[in-house]
């Protein structure tokens, strides 16, 4: 499976942006979808997940009410809508994918996208 983000970029706190996800290689239909992100000096963390149907999404407490993630399996492609930004949500963000059940550890998943970096300014 091959991973293409995109949509990264500088904004200001409380702006929003859209990241997207491009799938190609498998089945993308398949496969439970996930965003990462990773700061300067800090570990990847687990930002939302969803599953392979779409039916259930997963998100960690500090995004919750403000991202959402959302996949359009006909496009092969699962976005995350970031509203009300700031600026500790600055990072590079990752797309990963894999089987078997959403996960929000970051050696779960065996495929990963390139990363897509946000900034979000004071």
């Amino acid at each position: 499976v091959q991973l293409q983000a995109s949509g990264g970029g500088l904004v200001q706190a409380g702006g929003s942006l859209r990241l997207s996800c491009a799938a190609s290689g498998r089945p993308f239909s398949s496969y439970d979808m996930a965003w990462f992100r990773q700061a300067p000096g800090k570990e990847r963390e687990f930002v939302a997940g969803i599953t392979w149907s779409g039916g259930r999404t997963f998100y960690r407490d500090s995004v919750k009410g403000r991202f959402t993630i959302s996949r359009d399996n006909t496009k092969n492609t699962v976005y995350l809508q970031m509203n009300s930004l700031k600026p500790e949500d600055t990072a590079v963000y990752y797309c990963a994918t894999r089987t078997g059940g959403s996960s929000g550890r970051a050696t779960d998943y065996p495929y990963w996208g390139q990363g897509t970096p946000v900034t979000v300014s004071s």
